[in-house]
């Protein structure tokens, strides 16, 4: 090959890499809390068994049989009757699936909205999700064209041994109408505008009306859409779920991050148990599609006698509180731990000023709800709460970053999943104004 041919070659390359250096580069970052088509969707729910996330795997094209399972930080083999009902045409399938093994397989006829209703014991989810497959833009073609077209001609060229001017011009102009189609990609194809929704209304209510201590309740909370009273049925599945429900003792001593099940549009329905009476906050965050986040808040009462602490009697997790309850309300797999000493950064918080606190956990640390570690951090009155996501720091480290907006004393708990247990440290935080 001619000198000047090797040049022409290693021209080529140099293009083809830099333009697919390029399209790395201008490649749009994932969303969290988008479902894109053909992906799977992780949906939480918190059963009397237990924490269970569903898993519903993306399809490419319908018909096509939708792969179900359930997961859970423990395994606990409990078995979900499972329906998928198609909101289009009623059609219906159901089946089966033990929690940690296998697989469930139900067709899926169309796309469109479907519920999937999943039964444990007498409790039952209703899920709503679409069924998506991906759709293949002109745009996409022409640009997968353009980088065929390339590698053709590149090929071409170096199996002949000749790489003439048209071969390279050929090339030079597949590269640049790829480049040109990567860059106006975003305004060439379709968005639809989302103008946001109003914030939901949130009521929290318990069943029966005065919980008594030891004795199982149900906590509901009702969404009607701030504009026009109807019930919220929109809920954008974030970090693994429609909802994160918190729910602690006036003192910080009780407890509980829960998920509820939706059991009607606009209804979310949890069972819980405590072990102390008196007054509780609960605190739910929720996405609705196409807008922001949104915290609401509530209060309960609780009567009865105090129950005795049970392993972790004296741990004093909290000034006055005495121990921290099992978070799990006695579900297995579910830990509570002494009151941590965290390392924070800097010592003293002030005001408005970002804190670093950094927890070190007993062993490797398994994702739960798609991050490695979760802090709730909640305000002595009980008006403020926080929850940030942490990450490893380095060995087995955890760290979390959150600003905490007025002085005085928080409530935290870090959260984390090792071993198959699900453990909660608690611990307090000071902040000087």
């Amino acid at each position: 090959m001619e000198p000047t041919s090797r040049r022409g070659v290693a021209a080529v390359i140099r293009l083809l890499t830099v333009t697919f250096v390029l399209v790395l580069s201008l490649a749009a970052p994932a969303r969290a809390h988008v479902v894109a088509s053909g992906a799977e969707l992780q949906v939480t729910q918190t059963f009397a068994e237990g924490e269970v996330t569903l898993v519903i795997a993306g399809v490419s094209r319908v018909p096509a049989p939708l792969r179900v399972s359930a997961q859970a930080v423990a395994p606990s083999g409990t078995r979900l009757d499972l329906e998928l009902r198609s909101l289009t045409d009623a059609s219906r399938s159901s089946g089966s699936v033990t929690v940690g093994q296998g697989a469930a397989e139900l067709p899926a006829g169309h796309t469109g909205p479907h519920e999937l209703r999943v039964r444990a014991g007498d409790e039952t989810a209703v899920i709503p999700f679409q069924v998506v497959t991906a759709d293949v833009a002109f745009w996409d073609m022409l640009l997968d064209g353009a980088f065929v077209a390339v590698g053709l001609l590149l090929v071409a060229g170096v199996l002949t041994g000749r790489l003439s001017r048209p071969i390279v011009g050929g090339a030079s102009a597949a590269a640049a109408v790829a480049v040109v189609v990567m860059l106006l990609q975003p305004y060439l194809s379709p968005v639809r505008a989302e103008g946001g929704r109003p914030y939901a209304l949130g009521r929290f209510s318990t069943l029966p009306a005065r919980p008594a201590t030891g004795e199982e309740f149900t906590l509901t909370l009702r969404l009607a859409d701030g504009s026009t009273g109807r019930p919220v049925d929109d809920l954008a599945v974030h970090h693994e779920a429609p909802a994160h429900v918190v729910v602690t003792s006036s003192d910080g001593g009780v407890f509980r991050h829960v998920h509820p099940l939706r059991t009607a549009p606009g209804v979310l329905t949890v069972r819980l148990r405590v072990p102390r009476p008196g007054r509780y906050f609960a605190h739910a965050e929720i996405e609705r599609q196409g807008s922001g986040g949104q915290l609401l808040s509530g209060t309960f009462e609780v009567s009865g006698a105090p129950e005795a602490s049970g392993a972790l009697e004296g741990s004093g997790a909290f000034e006055g509180s005495g121990a921290l309850e099992d978070p799990g309300g006695a579900r297995p797999g579910i830990e509570a731990r002494e009151a941590a000493v965290p390392r924070l950064t800097p010592a003293r918080p002030t005001r408005a000023g970002p804190v670093t606190i950094e927890v070190s956990p007993e062993g490797p640390i398994q994702p739960w709800l798609g991050m490695p570690g979760h802090l709730i951090v909640r305000s002595a009155d009980g008006t403020h709460l926080a929850h940030s996501h942490g990450m490893r720091a380095g060995g087995s480290a955890l760290r979390f970053t959150l600003t905490l907006p007025e002085p005085g004393r928080y409530l935290a708990w870090a959260q984390y999943a090792t071993g198959g247990r699900l453990v909660t440290l608690p611990f307090t935080v000071e902040v000087d104004r």
